[in-house]
């Protein structure tokens, strides 16, 4: 490292020229000692006889900056103070006029554009320093010119205010007669207060008079409450019938079941003693056929009285024969009996036949009713996919737009609502069954507002449904705003109640499900454990009457019912699902019906097939017993005849005589046999009679109880609302009558007002004003009055303070009209100075342009060099053109094309002649001599040497690998010579 220099020494120790650079990369450590040059040096009363500068950029890129005074002590670590330091001095660190490295000077002559080049000469003339000042100093004027142009807006409002105050001085006139005026008006004040007190008076006594014979509210609540007697007479009326109803049923039922007991020990008793006539009968019957058999014995005996041999032999013969008879009736009886057994079997066994046909066929019925109920829903939800209106029945739609006309004809006074099931909506719709369950059949309901619309629209569905079967019609006044529910309302932390589930177009249809439903004390609990545990386990939550599961199932506290209901018929989600189930379902209802067909047919072919063996079965009965009668009358045949042959005439006539007797007992035990019967039968039919008519009175009082319950729930309801609006009706009275007696208290308020007001008015006035006006325009008039007063007091009264103040505001006046002239004056000097300096400043560019081309054409003959420096102020561009001594004929002057060391030959000029057309302290070259051979490098270090000694107040630092031992002696001159690095001398001792 070279240094030159004279009095001011810059001293770099043990670091290369990188580390003066501003923007440099890892320097541990830079200090810089400049000592003080001349009287004029850089605070020398601060820093001593020289400050040092320590400057240190740590590892994570932030920088530090310390100034140190010749002992070392810290002075300042600002970094105001060094760019001080840096600006006195003319340092520029980032300027390369100071430190060029020979890297920036290759890529300067090798890369950069002409506009660049001419940028680095404007830097490094400080020029580009000059142009940015005049820039600055041209907005800085401008906006100077906008703050005049302000100055000028406030200074019409300060003439105004000058202008005025003027005008206050100049007017000095009487003011007694506004102060009288001043006076009538505060007296008319006072009593116009009055006035006005009394006429709010009057009006508040008006309105209290007009409220109090408003009897509108009370009217309504008597009302009210005579409905709700009415409706309450009726419910009594109701379940008082219901109960005698009941009564008279329950009694009726233990009359039937003593009744029925009775019939049945009547019956038995009826059959029993129409079995002994029946014997009695038989009895009769069979004496009088043994009289007439006697009776006929005795005739043929009479008639031949002798018996020849012949006729004994045929007594043997009958004898024989009359044991086989009797050996064949007993086998004929064995028959009967095992007959009788097998009709009995087949009867059993025909009877349970025909009555699982039976139950077969009522299962068939069901199925087909089902097949028919699901075809029809299936052919709804083909209808609603373009229609949802139709998922409520295939006349809804029409019935729908029937409506929207009437409405628009006006035949409504308000538009029906419904059907329900399609106003709401269902926030999970996994309850769908569950609030179909819960509304049923309001689900096709519709609500009017009144009895006349109701009737319109009963003549609209009377053209689609018949009386029995059209939806059913809710009428409840319209309200746009929801009914408050909240002390009403089923509470539960984990379950919500229906009113929370659904969401629907209009409010009008969640008040009705409130009057109609009681919705709001209905929970929703999806598990049916949960249900039961929350409804019967413990006591239910306040006001919860009911709940209903996800499967429709409905809870009480005390009882259960499990619901019918398997999907959601009117708020299904997915209609194509609901479609593939029920085609599913339909697929499955016609193989069950496929399967009952076939097993009833079964059946029925089993029954032909009993009945026709049973017949079979019959016929053989009947003809065993006809073989049987006939065998028993041929063996009585032949008694009758042996009897004949053994018994004499005397005998036969001593028996048909006891025979005779016998048949007289006989029919006289018949005839009591008879009269007992008919008196069994009489009691059969008069204990049937009662006991049907007791249960036809049991199905009367049912059918007669049924519309009353439904009369009874109709009340309930219609109580229940009537009792709400009896709140709403007494809420409404309690603050009509709170608002009367809150405009009493007001009115006595106001009275004792108005007697305030009345003695402050007479203080003032005891005579009472007649005032026209009103107390808004005397107000108005005594405050312009008072303050034109106040003006006047203060221009008479304090006449030195109108004086002053006017005296003040002509001063700032003619002080900021004086200022405004003056900048309006140095802003226009400042338009010609800086037009001068302007002018100024480019024949400096031009001279120091001149002078940049002169020392380099110079620097470049000392070395047999040709060379060019054309300047485009207009354009802001720099061509340089070199060219080598002897290859002038080549006609290429591209540095480009140059070598090495002509190159850095060139860079020297160029840096040289910089050098003569600008001032700074040090100059810094890095490694300037590199590429050159001898005779190159000799020429440079002249050419520096050279410029150092002409200016040898400046320190010159030049910094190269080559050697320096042919340098002059001189006290100029300091060498400083580094050490070899440690990988190098590590490897010399190898």
């Amino acid at each position: 490292m070279v240094g030159l220099g004279g009095k001011a020494t810059m001293t770099n120790r043990g670091v290369s020229l990188k580390d003066f650079v501003k923007t440099g990369e890892t320097a541990a450590d830079i200090t810089v000692k400049l000592r003080n040059r001349g009287p004029d040096a850089y605070k020398k009363d601060v820093y001593g006889d020289y400050i040092s500068i320590e400057h240190r950029i740590w590892t994570d890129g932030s920088r530090t900056c310390k100034l140190k005074n010749k002992s070392g002590q810290l002075v300042s670590s600002k970094k105001e103070e060094l760019t001080g330091i840096l600006d006195h001095f003319n340092i520029q660190l980032d300027n390369p006029v100071s430190i060029l490295s020979q890297e920036m000077s290759k890529q300067f002559l090798h890369s950069k554009s002409e506009s660049d080049k001419y940028k680095f000469f404007m830097k490094a003339t400080l020029l580009e320093q000059m142009r940015a000042d005049y820039v600055h100093i041209k907005h800085t004027k401008t906006v100077t010119r906008q703050q005049v142009e302000r100055q000028e807006e406030c200074l019409k409002d300060l003439k105004q205010e000058f202008l005025q105050k003027k005008e206050r001085y100049e007017k000095c006139s009487s003011f007694s007669e506004l102060k009288a005026v001043l006076e009538n008006l505060k007296k008319a004040m006072a009593w116009c207060l009055v006035g006005e007190k009394e006429q709010l008076i009057e009006q508040l006594k008006e309105r209290i008079e007009k409220e109090e014979n408003n009897h509108k509210h009370q009217h309504n609540l008597q009302l009210c409450q005579t409905k709700i007697r009415q409706a309450e007479k009726q419910l009594q009326f109701i379940e008082s019938r219901i109960d005698s109803l009941r009564d008279e049923q329950k009694s009726l039922s233990e009359d039937s079941r003593k009744l029925k007991e009775q019939v049945k020990i009547v019956s038995k008793a009826h059959k029993e003693q129409e079995l002994v006539y029946f014997r009695a009968m038989n009895k009769l019957k069979q004496s009088e056929e043994e009289q007439n058999l006697l009776q006929e014995k005795i005739n043929k005996a009479k008639a031949s009285t002798n018996v020849n041999s012949e006729e004994q032999k045929q007594h043997k013969k009958r004898q024989k024969t009359l044991c086989d008879l009797k050996e064949k009736l007993d086998e004929l009886q064995n028959k009967c009996s095992q007959l009788n057994q097998e009709i009995s079997n087949k009867h059993q066994a025909l009877f349970k036949g025909r009555e699982e046909r039976d139950k077969l066929r009522l299962e068939e019925r069901n199925v087909k009713a089902s097949i028919e109920s699901k075809l029809k829903r299936r052919n709804q939800l083909h209808a609603s996919r373009s229609n949802k209106l139709k998922r409520f029945g295939d006349h809804v739609p029409e019935l729908m737009a029937l409506i929207a006309e009437a409405y628009a004809k006006g035949r409504f006074r308000k538009k029906p609502v419904g059907p329900i099931g399609a106003c709401i909506h269902l926030k999970d719709p996994t309850l769908a069954v569950a609030v179909e369950c819960c509304l049923r059949s309001f689900m096709k309901a519709f609500c009017c507002d009144n009895y006349k619309d109701e009737a319109v629209l009963e003549e609209l569905m009377s053209r689609f449904y018949s009386k029995s079967k059209r939806p059913q019609i809710i009428v409840s006044p319209f309200s746009e705003k929801l009914y408050n529910i909240d002390g009403r309302k089923a509470y539960h932390p984990e379950y919500p109640s229906v009113p929370d589930v659904i969401t629907a177009t209009s409010p009008v249809i969640i008040n009705c499900l409130v009057d109609m439903r009681g919705i709001e004390s209905i929970l929703i609990i999806k598990e049916k454990d949960k249900a039961r545990r929350v409804m019967q386990q413990g006591r239910p939550p306040k006001y919860c009457r009911e709940a209903f599961t996800a499967e429709g199932d409905q809870v009480y506290p005390n009882r259960y019912y499990t619901s019918d209901f398997s999907m959601a018929k009117y708020l299904g989600g997915d209609l194509e699902t609901e479609i593939s189930m029920l085609e599913s379902d339909l697929e499955n209802h016609q193989a069950q019906l496929s399967r009952f067909q076939l097993h009833v047919n079964s059946v029925s072919e089993d029954i032909v097939r009993m009945e026709s063996s049973l017949n079979s079965a019959v016929v053989t009965l009947k003809k065993t017993l006809a073989s049987m009668n006939q065998v028993k009358a041929t063996i009585t045949e032949l008694e009758t005849a042996a009897e004949e042959q053994i018994d004499d005439i005397s005998s036969l006539e001593e028996v048909a005589q006891e025979n005779q007797q016998k048949m007289e007992a006989e029919k006289q035990t018949v005839q009591e046999v008879k009269m007992e019967l008919d008196k069994h039968r009489e009691k059969a039919e008069d204990a049937d009679s009662k006991y049907s008519s007791v249960r036809d009175r049991i199905d009367q009082l049912s059918e007669e109880m049924e519309p009353l319950k439904d009369e009874q729930l109709k009340l309930e309801a219609e109580c229940a609302k009537h009792e709400r609006n009896l709140k709403i009706l007494e809420n409404k009275f309690k603050a009509h009558e709170g608002n009367i007696q809150a405009m009493k208290s007001e009115l006595t308020q106001r009275e004792e007002e108005l007697q305030e007001y009345v003695a402050k008015a007479t203080e003032i006035s005891p005579e009472r004003q007649q005032v026209t006006g009103s107390t808004k325009s005397i107000d108005a008039e005594i405050t312009r009055l008072k303050r034109k007063i106040k003006v006047y007091e203060s221009s008479h009264g304090e006449h030195e303070k109108v004086v002053r103040e006017y005296a003040e505001a002509f001063t700032l006046y003619r002080e900021k009209a004086n200022q405004v002239r003056d900048l309006r004056r140095f802003i226009d000097r400042l338009d010609n100075i800086v037009s001068d300096r302007q002018n100024r400043y480019k024949i400096m560019r031009r001279s120091l342009s001149v002078r940049c081309k002169l020392y380099f054409n110079n620097f470049l003959i000392k070395m047999n060099y040709c060379g060019s420096m054309i300047f485009d102020h207009n354009n802001e561009k720099l061509a340089i053109s070199v060219q080598p001594p002897g290859r002038e004929e080549d006609g290429v002057s591209d540095v480009r094309t140059l070598s090495g060391g002509e190159r850095s030959f060139s860079t020297v000029c160029f840096m040289l002649s910089l050098w003569e057309i600008t001032e700074s302290p040090f100059r810094c070259l890095d490694e300037f001599d590199v590429y050159m051979d001898m005779h190159n490098r000799s020429i440079c270090l002249n050419l520096l040497l050279e410029l150092s000694e002409r200016q040898h107040l400046r320190q010159f630092i030049f910094i190269t690998p080559l050697t320096t031992s042919y340098l002059p002696k001189s006290s100029l001159i300091k060498v400083h010579q580094l050490q070899d690095p440690e990988r190098e001398r590590s490897q010399s001792t190898r």
